[in-house]
C-alpha cells in the first residue's frame, strides 16, 4: 500500500516543486516505486521531470473529472526513473468544472486508490494557494510535507497552514498529519535563517526533519535541463542534501 504524501505550502517560491521533484529521485535512487502527481496547473514538476507539458493526451486534469485514469495518464520519467502524473494550464479550469461534481474534494483520492499497490510513495506538488486542488491533495493523503525557508514571513503562513491542516483532519480526513517540515534554501551564514530553524525546532520538536537543504544553484539549474537536480549533478551539495532526505523518508515511515 503507497503511502500518499502531499507537499504543501500556500506560500510562493518556497520550493514546494523542487522538493516534490528531488524527493521522487532520491526516493527511485533507493529502489522505491515512486508516482509524482503535478497539482499545479503551471507544470513546473512535469517540466522538472523532463516530461513535455505541451504534448499530453491526457494529464491530472482528466484525471480529476473523470474522463481518464491514472494508468492512463501517467507518464515515465526517464530522467529521474518514477512515474508522473503530469498537468498543465487545463488544469486551472478544473476548479470551476469540479464545484457541481459529487465529492469534489475526494477526486484525487477516488483516481489514486486505482494505483495503490503499483507504488511505495505517491508525491503530491500542490500549487501555491489553498484551493480546490490542495483540498483535494490534502483529502488523498496520508501526510504533508511542509518546505519552509527560514525567514520570518515564512513563519507567519505556517500558522495558516497548520490550522488548514488540522480542519481538513477533524472534517474531511481523518488519517491527515503533518509528517515534518523541511527546511530548505538554507544559508547557514544569515543569523535570521539560524534564529528562525531554532524557533521551528523549539516548537515542532522531532516533526522537524533533520536533513537541512542548503541554497545550492545546480539544483536551481536542473529544471532548465529537463533533470532532477539529485539526477544533474549528483555530487552536488543540494542532490546529496535530497538523497538524505530520500533515506530520511524511508525511516520515518517505518514507524507510522
Amino acid at each position: 500500500m503507497a503511502k500518499i504524501f502531499c507537499v504543501a505550502n500556500q506560500k510562493g517560491g518556497v520550493g514546494k516543486t523542487t522538493t516534490s521533484v528531488n524527493l521522487a529521485a532520491g526516493l527511485a535512487k533507493l529502489d522505491q516505486r515512486v508516482l509524482l502527481v503535478d497539482l499545479d496547473p503551471q507544470g513546473n514538476a512535469t517540466m522538472g521531470a523532463g516530461i513535455n507539458k505541451a504534448g499530453l493526451t491526457a494529464s491530472t486534469y482528466e484525471v480529476m473529472l473523470g474522463e481518464s485514469d491514472v494508468r492512463t495518464a501517467r507518464q515515465r520519467s526517464e530522467a529521474g526513473r518514477f512515474d508522473v502524473l503530469p498537468s498543465n494550464r487545463e488544469l486551472a479550469g478544473a476548479e470551476v468544472e469540479m464545484v457541481e461534481l459529487d465529492r469534489r474534494e475526494s477526486r484525487l483520492k477516488d483516481a489514486l486508490a486505482e494505483v495503490d499497490g503499483d507504488y511505495d510513495f505517491i508525491l503530491v506538488d500542490c500549487p501555491p494557494a489553498l484551493s480546490m486542488l490542495t483540498l483535494n491533495g490534502l483529502c488523498a493523503a496520508h501526510g504533508v510535507i511542509i518546505p519552509m525557508q527560514c525567514e520570518y514571513y515564512a513563519l507567519e503562513g505556517l500558522s495558516d497552514l497548520v490550522n488548514t491542516i488540522k480542519k481538513v483532519h477533524a472534517n474531511l480526513n481523518p488519517e491527515l498529519k503533518i509528517i515534518g517540515l523541511l527546511r530548505v534554501m538554507f544559508d547557514p551564514r544569515m543569523t535570521l535563517s539560524q534564529q528562525v530553524s531554532a524557533q521551528l525546532e523549539q516548537h515542532f520538536g522531532d516533526k522537524v526533519f533533520k536533513t537541512i537543504i542548503p541554497r545550492n544553484v545546480r539544483l536551481a539549474e536542473a529544471p532548465s535541463y529537463g533533470l532532477p537536480g539529485v539526477n544533474f549533478d549528483p555530487s552536488s551539495k543540494g542532490a546529496q542534501a535530497y538523497i538524505a532526505f530520500g533515506a530520511e523518508m524511508v525511516e520515518r515511515i517505518k514507524h507510522m
